[in-house]
């Protein structure tokens, strides 16, 4: 199955048309003609089935014949990661942890960050695409680039953690985790988060973790983050 993403359909949509390129995917590379259904996700929960009604290589037109709504993860897991030095990286990361489950996503500006611009816009599409090639019906939300020490001071649900690599006391993510419960961690970039954020974070009651034995590569690194919460919740 091949599903379709289309952000201004609702519950209450009869019909609607596709544009330009995706017309011209469906009808000249899918080869879809008049009658032939499609998958379609607004990524807000809704999966819809869509009869094509009209097969113009430009304006492909279809009616929607059956909608349901996928049930929405039993947690709500935000990692705020700051972007990776190769950008093509934090790229990975978004993909894989999209397709794993993921809720939200905030690049963080640190004081150990190489890269402190990023194309959003590119990064959403990435998103989008691992979100269809998944099967989901829910788009991760993919928040503007923030420095941590915003980013630190505002409130979040549930537990917080913060993994970093410091020497001190810290504890095993996975033990920490507790299924169906909102999560927000931190993941610092290549050259690991200062003291002071670190401290800062503390003081702002977040937990200090550890994600293993090994020293990992910041997009690594949130990828178990990520991947340990979805294996809590199965």
């Amino acid at each position: 199955m091949q599903l379709f993403y289309n952000p201004h359909i609702s519950e209450t949509t009869d019909s609607f048309t596709f544009d330009k390129e995706e017309s011209k995917h469906i009808i000249k590379v899918l080869r879809k003609n008049m009658g032939d259904l499609l998958q379609i996700t607004n990524g807000k929960g809704w999966l819809f089935t869509a009869e094509i009604t009209m097969d113009a290589i430009k304006k492909c037109e279809a009616k929607i014949v059956q909608k349901e709504q996928q049930k929405p993860f039993s947690y709500n897991l935000h990692l705020a990661v700051a972007p990776t030095k190769m950008n093509d990286r934090f790229e990975w990361f978004l993909e894989k942890a999209t397709e794993i489950g993921i809720t939200s996503i905030t690049p963080i500006i640190c004081d150990h960050s190489e890269r402190k611009h990023i194309k959003l816009d590119r990064f959403e599409k990435i998103v989008q695409s691992a979100m269809k090639q998944s099967l989901q019906a829910y788009l991760p939300t993919l928040n503007d680039a923030i420095p941590f020490s915003e980013f630190i001071t505002q409130s979040f649900e549930g537990s917080t953690y913060i993994a970093h690599c410091e020497e001190q006391d810290r504890k095993s993510l996975k033990e920490c985790l507790k299924p169906h419960e909102n999560i927000t961690i931190l993941i610092g970039p290549e050259g690991d988060f200062s003291v002071k954020e670190i401290e800062t974070a503390l003081k702002n009651k977040f937990i200090p973790v550890t994600l293993g034995a090994t020293r990992l590569r910041t997009e690594t690194a949130a990828i178990v983050a990520c991947h340990s919460v979805a294996f809590i919740n199965e």
